[in-house]
């Protein structure tokens, strides 16, 4: 099954990841209106949004795969949970970067402790925190039970960053959701490319960094059988 995937799937969806992706950047710096009231500054958007989703995404395969691991454990959901985290922190760093840029030229400074930031930068640490007990823990499967249970519970924290807004206020503003003002019709579309460029990549760096997984894991069984059999000839 995963060769079948790595040689007929996967190259099409990298070749369409790298396409999307320099489309989307020559839409948003030659296409793009300029926003009259932020004006270049504006186009952070057609990033920062598709980083988040990326984020929500890779979030989303690490909780789902920890799920599943903790009822079936099986090797390779535990590499996608880690896969998923690794790459959601990654997206999620960029969120955290582009987010305060945007936001010094809308409120005059770079971070303020508004709900859904704040949430964020929460929803940042326990993956993070995932992430750094599965990189240094070790590789027991009580530590992998554990981190999957931390995987799911930090799950909960997406949906309160989604809802943070309409429950709690805050100065983040609201585009494209529920009691937002819309694109118009040019922003929207360079906003779709660049969704879908960012999650057309999202999938091609998951597939391969569950694939290095994988391999790593190969390695490291096949390191303790050299050992094992040197140990027999010595005996």
């Amino acid at each position: 099954m995963l060769k079948f995937i790595d040689r007929s799937i996967f190259p099409v969806v990298a070749a369409l990841a790298v396409l999307s992706t320099l489309v989307a950047m020559g839409l948003i710096f030659f296409y793009a209106p300029v926003e009259q009231t932020m004006g270049i500054v504006q186009k952070i958007f057609y990033v920062h949004v598709p980083s988040a989703m990326a984020s929500y995404a890779g979030f989303t395969v690490t909780a789902v795969c920890s799920l599943i691991y903790l009822f079936s454990p099986r090797e390779h959901w535990d590499h996608g949970a880690v896969a998923g985290a690794e790459l959601g922190l990654f997206y999620c760093t960029f969120v955290l970067i582009s987010g305060p840029l945007w936001a010094y030229k809308a409120w005059g400074t770079p971070w303020t402790w508004d709900p859904q930031l704040t949430a964020t930068f929460v929803l940042f640490l326990l993956y993070g925190g995932y992430v750094l007990l599965r990189h240094f823990g070790g590789s027991s499967m009580r530590l992998k039970k554990i981190a999957a249970v931390l995987g799911v519970i930090a799950f909960v924290d997406i949906p309160l960053i989604h809802y943070s807004v309409r429950i709690w206020g805050g100065l983040h503003p609201v585009v494209e959701r529920e009691g937002g003002g819309g694109l118009a019709a040019d922003m929207a579309q360079v906003f779709g490319v660049s969704m879908l460029a960012f999650l057309l990549m999202f999938a091609t760096l998951l597939w391969l960094r569950f694939r290095v997984r994988w391999r790593e894991a190969e390695l490291d069984r096949l390191y303790l059988e050299v050992e094992d059999l040197a140990r027999v000839r010595e005996a």
